[in-house]
């Protein structure tokens, strides 16, 4: 085996020029959620030069692809990110994601010649919001996959991430219009209503366990301030540490929207908005394995730091299926944060270029280690269903 990483180092030595070339070129050209036209242009260009079969549209969704090199099983699969946030561009380096997981596909195809199981680079958009890869999961794309290995840049070095579950829901109240002086007990106040439930929702929120939350928005509250709103409508985030507790949290909100209706003769409607993040579920075998490979390049992963949570993904969704790793590498200090500007000028850094080559190599070495090795690919399986039990 130590001749095959051996091999993976040279490949990714070869091709890191042009890696960062990639990284850069998608940096600088930011595409939003469901829009990463250019974006999959320059990523399927890059894997059908390379042999791969490549398949566009998957799922429905233009701006989705698969890319196949090899046949049968097992199966890597290497979930590539290419959105860009509005306004901020890479500010959760994206682009490093999509270039890491393209130069971990070429390289492990490249070193293990199609012998020995399929390589799959994935391509998933809108992961800001929109949630391509469960729409993906949805779909079957990840059906039949033994692991999904990716990583994502940002400001600590952790083994694994730790990423909660998260939706939103529309809750809109129905009262009844009238004039404010004119004839103010004919009017049911509809934002009334909407109001109580924020004063619900903080006073819920107080007792929530840990790692859930909910934060709202009034996205509609009257059209003029001398008629009563027969109309008001919010927008709450909902997230927790498992989807289980997000199944809990979502319901409570329901119960308080109903409750709040009841109460000031409204009538509520609520309603999911979008996609459904599940938390992420740590493949830890693999995710050990990937630690190490990195160490190599002397970058130490630790264990994720307790009560620190880093937001929400749609990899969740993928990791309650297939053994999954999603560890964080840092391309900044501690003291920074990504969806910033900051952040968006690190995913373009030297030190943002120094990590991509460390981390193609890692991924790409832990490829050749689930293609190559049935006990860890059961290791691997049975640690998800430990997880999911």
């Amino acid at each position: 085996m130590s001749s095959l990483y051996q091999r993976v180092r040279e490949e990714v030595a070869r091709r890191a020029e042009a890696l960062w070339a990639v990284a850069s070129a998608l940096h600088a050209d930011p595409e939003t959620a469901f829009a990463e036209h250019r974006a999959v242009a320059l990523l399927t260009g890059e894997l059908e030069r390379a042999g791969f079969e490549v398949r566009r549209g998957t799922a429905g969704l233009p701006t989705a692809f698969t890319a196949r090199a090899g046949r049968g099983r097992p199966v890597v699969a290497f979930p590539l990110e290419y959105d860009a946030l509005p306004g901020l561009g890479h500010a959760c380096g994206h682009n490093l994601i999509a270039a890491a997981g393209l130069g971990a596909a070429l390289v492990t195809d490249a070193v293990l010649g199609g012998a020995g199981g399929t390589v799959l680079a994935v391509g998933t958009p809108a992961e800001e919001g929109g949630g391509g890869k469960a729409l993906e999961v949805e779909a079957g794309v990840f059906d039949g996959v033994d692991a999904a290995l990716m990583f994502h840049p940002g400001v600590y070095d952790w083994a694994r991430a730790t990423l909660t579950a998260q939706e939103q829901y529309l809750v809109a109240f129905r009262g009844r219009a009238a004039h404010p002086t004119g004839n103010p007990t004919e009017g049911i106040d509809a934002l009334a209503a909407l109001i109580e439930l924020f004063n619900v929702v903080s006073a819920l929120g107080r007792r929530l366990p840990e790692g859930s939350h909910v934060q709202g928005i009034v996205t509609h509250g009257g059209t003029a301030t001398n008629i009563v709103p027969e109309f008001a409508e919010g927008r709450f985030g909902l997230r927790a540490l498992t989807t289980a507790a997000l199944d809990d949290l979502a319901e409570r909100l329901r119960t308080a929207a109903e409750g709040v209706a009841l109460a000031t003769g409204t009538t509520v409607t609520v309603e999911r908005a979008g996609v459904r993040y599940e938390h992420f579920r740590d493949s830890t075998v693999l995710s050990e394995r990937f630690a190490g490979h990195l160490d190599r390049a002397g970058i130490t992963l630790t264990p994720p730091a307790p009560g620190v949570y880093l937001g929400s993904s749609d990899i969740g969704n993928v990791s309650g299926r297939v053994p999954a790793i999603h560890p964080f590498v840092a391309v900044m200090g501690a003291d920074g944060s990504d969806h910033t500007p900051e952040f968006a000028r690190a995913a373009a850094s030297e030190r943002a270029r120094r990590v991509l080559p460390a981390v193609v190599e890692a991924l790409a070495c832990t490829a050749v280690d689930v293609l190559g090795d049935e006990n860890l690919r059961g290791r691997a399986w049975e640690g998800l269903r430990r997880t999911a039990a």
